[in-house]
């Protein structure tokens, strides 16, 4: 099966991971996707392929003859999608491809166009097969087509002959909220290095990403009847509404790049007694990152002060780090990356990484786990999109990567 074919079968499952569930995987179509999976491996000729008790698939193919000394090398990609709406997807056409694109706008559905004026990456693609979405879903690309491409390089391998070291492939859930992780094991896995695969322009190759913590705050305000309110209602979400206005205008995801932290207010809910935000903190210097979580905190002791103490509760908890510490001392990985993707007609790009993958944690877990691209653009949102064409060089990339000449 071709990369194209497998990742179309991929996006008709819904994996939308989901943070308050409690469960792990957090969503019980992750595991009727990773159950696939493991079926797919074995059919391909992996047949030590398993899901364990949480969710996360692993597999192992044995060293060739002769090649029994080579470094075991991982392949990691992450099954979960990014809390968007899912339901019912299986029953829809949520990819369409648009062969030989021509560098126009793209039409999704009646009411809603892609233009390249507003996605003005499009016009890097002229001529290529491009994979959209319907206007509705994701395609859920991030990492769907991690999971496509890994899986078809390894079909090419196996079932080529080629020669190769041990290989450890796994596939992860719950990565969208900050828990692919969690009970992630290294013993199970195996490699002395890896690679996620997992997002990104073609060509990029990722050891720096951001520090990254989210933030809980309820804020406790007190209702009554409006017309005896005066001097005893507190409305939760005015005083929500100052501490927003409290933070820093241009610290946004909207308004940095490059190596810029920010401040992400990613959801607010609530009424007069009671509003609850949820937000997320990120920096690529540890330094200030940990300056940004302090700002938080003295702004909420700040406000408590003015209304009153345990008026703004708050939960501060790191997700990751930037795994950039743990790279540097085997720069070799990267180096093979980038001599692989030159082989295979891909030109390096060494950049950072606005958010954060699995390999960042798995990297401080003492398994360095640099990240490669995917070959997709706009993720997370329905205007997502990715080239047929660089799901294929990103798999020739792979097989390059796993075999041994």
């Amino acid at each position: 099966m071709r990369v194209k074919e497998r990742f179309l079968n991929y996006t008709k499952y819904n994996t939308e991971s989901d943070e308050k569930s409690g469960k792990h995987p957090s969503s019980d179509g992750q595991l009727v996707f990773a159950e696939e999976l493991v079926k797919e491996l074995k059919e391909i000729g992996i047949a030590n392929a398993y899901l364990d008790e949480f969710g996360y698939v692993y597999a192992k193919v044995p060293a060739t003859k002769d090649f029994e000394d080579v470094k075991p090398i991982g392949l990691i990609a992450h099954m979960d999608t990014a809390p968007y709406p899912a339901k019912d997807v299986e029953k829809r056409t949520n990819a369409v491809i648009k062969a030989n694109y021509d560098g126009e706008d793209i039409v999704l559905n009646d009411s809603v166009t892609m233009r390249v004026s507003e996605h003005i990456s499009l016009k890097e693609h002229i001529g290529h097969d491009l994979i959209v979405t319907d206007g509705k879903y994701l395609l859920g690309a991030d990492d769907k087509a991690g999971i496509a491409e890994i899986i078809s390089a390894m079909e090419i391998v196996v079932t080529g002959n080629l020669n190769h070291g041990e290989i450890f492939i796994a596939f992860t859930p719950d990565e969208e909220i900050g828990q692919g992780a969690d009970e992630f094991s290294l013993e199970k896995f195996g490699a002395d290095y890896a690679y996620t695969v997992d997002g990104g322009e073609i060509g990029e190759l990722e050891y720096e990403n951001f520090n990254a913590a989210g933030v809980k705050i309820i804020i406790n305000g007190v209702d009554i009847h409006p017309g005896e309110a005066k001097g005893k209602m507190k409305n939760s979400m005015l005083m929500a509404n100052e501490f927003i206005n409290n933070m820093p205008e241009f610290e946004t995801p909207s308004k940095t790049s490059g190596y810029a932290g920010f401040f992400h207010i990613t959801e607010i809910s609530g009424n007069v007694e009671t509003t609850e935000i949820s937000m997320i903190i990120r920096d690529h210097d540890r330094h200030i990152f940990q300056g940004r979580k302090e700002f938080i905190e003295k702004l909420i002791t700040k406000l408590n002060k003015k209304y009153g103490e345990n008026t703004f509760e708050i939960e501060i908890k790191d997700s990751y780090y930037n795994m950039r510490d743990m790279i540097l001392p085997h720069m070799w990985i990267i180096d093979k990356a980038k001599a692989a993707m030159k082989e295979c007609g891909v030109e390096p790009k060494i950049v950072p990484i606005r958010g954060g993958t699995d390999g960042a944690r798995i990297s401080y877990m003492g398994l360095p786990c640099p990240n490669l691209s995917t070959g997709g653009r706009n993720f997370h949102g329905k205007f997502e999109y990715i080239s047929v064409q660089n799901m294929e060089k990103m798999t020739n990339v792979l097989v390059k990567l796993l075999s041994v000449n």
